[in-house]
């Protein structure tokens, strides 16, 4: 089986979408999948390999950390007709994936799509959601000859599925528990930010009106003044609202810019709660993260967050968008820390059934059903 990979977002972007296709690609590796990746080359990074092939792009010009490939679709041709893919996955609908897709419908190579982003709510957050219908008629025509779509949580399928896109599967996300450690907590973290405080309160993200920073600022000010006292904020990832909010924070946040491998392990293990009021996510990795670390959630009741999170079991879930009901909550929980303790204990014990080998072999099993459905009219022929 020899898999044909497309995305507009990859390593070493720090992103979900990004940083979860790096891992599927290392997985294919590891499990001897034939494979070929499409995606763009990010700055001056050259991520070419003989199964990786990337693009020039260029930064989307309101979110400059989000950016436009510019493939060259004759040289992906020719490379998929020396590869003969026996599918095709699109991980995104733009331009990468627009040229997955084309290939495979003229060519008749079955292909499917993953579904990653809620973009139809981020219009809402640049003041753009009169282009909302014409965004669904173009998802809607992106993904009618897919032959799955796969979503990351129920709730994403069933938005895809009240939105007229037929044949919609269920692909979730894992975590590496052996990175993601409650035995990460070292006191490192304390010594490295110089925090004082008692506790240390998380978010982990990009600083972006989509992911509702704006709620976030609301819950550090909010915070009664006995409490607030009490805590250190600390701030991890960077994004367009990156200095409108070291403006707004507290005097007792730290940024620590965007952390990855042990320095983020380190992170999440230091932390007494981790607080996320994105009300957009389709899956929420970083909950996941946060669950392995034995750290607790506090977020959204909406999106995949809604989910994962047990509410009084791994975390608690507020209104979206409800700052207050945030700091509420919060209060009432720490009044009582041991609860923190509880919380976390279980967290862990669910991010340990959440195995990324069990997940991606149900992928690549996936991949072998479908590529063998004969579901597609036309031979693969790759003729011009």
């Amino acid at each position: 089986m020899r898999i044909a990979l497309f995305s507009d977002t990859y390593y070493p972007q720090v992103n979900g979408v990004a940083l979860t296709l790096n891992r599927l690609v290392r997985h294919l590796e590891h499990r001897r999948v034939p494979h070929r990746v499409f995606v763009p080359k990010i700055a001056d990074d050259d991520l070419f390999r003989s199964n990786i092939h990337s693009f020039s792009s260029i930064p989307l010009f309101f979110y400059p950390e989000c950016r436009i490939a510019l493939p060259n679709y004759l040289s992906i041709r020719s490379e998929l007709r020396r590869f003969r893919p026996d599918l095709i996955h699109m991980a995104s609908p733009f331009n990468m994936g627009v040229c997955g897709l084309h290939y495979g419908r003229k060519y008749g190579v079955p292909h499917i799509a993953s579904y990653h982003t809620h973009f139809d709510r981020y219009l809402d957050y640049y003041h753009l959601k009169f282009a909302s219908p014409l965004l669904w008629r173009y998802m809607r025509w992106f993904h009618e000859s897919c032959l799955t779509t796969l979503a990351p949580s129920r709730e994403t399928m069933e938005q895809l599925i009240g939105q007229g896109i037929r044949r919609v599967g269920l692909w979730q996300r894992g975590v590496d528990c052996h990175l993601f450690d409650p035995g990460k907590q070292t006191g490192s973290v304390r010594e490295k930010y110089g925090i004082r405080e008692r506790y240390i309160f998380l978010y982990v993200g990009r600083f972006a009106p989509e992911k509702d920073i704006d709620i976030l600022l609301s819950i550090m000010a909010g915070l009664p003044e006995s409490l607030r006292d009490n805590v250190h904020w600390l701030l991890v990832g960077s994004g367009p609202l990156l200095n409108d909010l070291r403006l707004q924070a507290p005097a007792n946040a730290t940024f620590t810019g965007y952390l990855s491998g042990e320095p983020l392990a380190e992170a999440y293990a230091a932390a007494d709660l981790f607080v996320f009021p994105s009300s957009t996510e389709t899956f929420g990795n970083v909950v996941l993260e946060s669950f392995a670390s034995g750290t607790p959630v506090i977020g959204a009741r909406a999106g995949g967050v809604k989910e994962l999170v047990g509410d009084g079991k791994t975390g608690w879930l507020c209104p979206p968008r409800d700052g207050e009901a945030f700091v509420h909550t919060i209060a009432r929980v720490m009044q009582n820390p041991s609860l923190l303790d509880t919380a976390g204990s279980q967290a862990r014990a669910y991010a340990l059934c959440q195995s990324w080998d069990a997940i991606f072999d149900g992928l690549i099993e996936r991949y072998g059903q479908l590529a063998g459905s004969g579901n597609n009219p036309k031979d693969q022929s790759h003729s011009a």
